[in-house]
């Protein structure tokens, strides 16, 4: 059986949590058991299922996705430096938030970490529970900008209005200030060049809140 894929993903997800079956998968997903009898059929997991279920039962996406290395989270893991000073890492994933029309960058696996003190992490929210993704595009300028990090915590995915937020439409993930209003969700843009972008009826289906952002980091060229 191999690592990559459906099936020895499954299992180390059975393995590590009270997920028994399909239909738990489903339900803890939030989707039918259509949807994952359809993923199994492709032999590819979402990469958002790897984080989403990471993050749920406290588990390294790395090892969930291709089985390598352990089962328990790294972020969260600490070490302390020659001051005595302890630290937490917090995993950055592949994927891509636009800050412009949309990314289909997408890919959840995970290509390094970021030490933060602990102190600092805890008094913002469970460092299991956060990534850091990196910004395409220009349009939350000047507050971000292409090729900032920013740190995520998804599990503050309810809208503060006015707050900064990762969202999902539909297969693109984008960073915008989120606003909501009766019956619709408006996404702004800090760039005035770009018009605010107003969801509605069967299109709020279509979104989900990842999460909030919490620090930017900007590295200067």
């Amino acid at each position: 059986m191999s690592n990559i894929g459906f099936d020895g993903f499954f299992e180390r997800l059975r393995s590590a949590s009270n997920i028994r079956n399909q239909s738990d998968l489903a339900r803890v997903l939030g989707l039918g058991r259509a949807a994952v009898s359809l993923v199994k059929k492709k032999d590819s997991v979402p990469p958002r299922w790897i984080l989403d279920l990471a993050s749920k039962f406290e588990l390294d996406p790395i090892w969930l996705e291709t089985g390598r290395g352990e089962p328990q989270a790294r972020s969260g893991s600490s070490h302390a430096d020659e001051e005595g000073l302890c630290y937490e890492r917090v995993p950055k994933v592949r994927a891509r938030l636009s800050a412009g029309g949309g990314s289909f960058e997408t890919e959840g696996s995970v290509e390094g970490y970021h030490s933060f003190r602990t102190e600092w992490l805890h008094a913002r929210g469970n460092p299991r529970n956060m990534v850091i993704m990196e910004v395409v595009g220009n349009s939350m300028e000047p507050e971000l900008r292409e090729g900032d990090d920013v740190l995520i915590d998804q599990s503050k995915n309810d809208v503060l209005s006015g707050g900064m937020y990762a969202v999902g439409v539909e297969d693109t993930v984008m960073v915008k200030r989120v606003e909501r209003l009766p019956g619709t969700l408006v996404l702004h843009s800090d760039n005035t060049d770009y018009s605010p972008i107003h969801l509605t009826g069967d299109e709020l289906n279509t979104v989900r809140i990842i999460g909030k952002v919490l620090w930017v980091s900007r590295e200067y060229r």
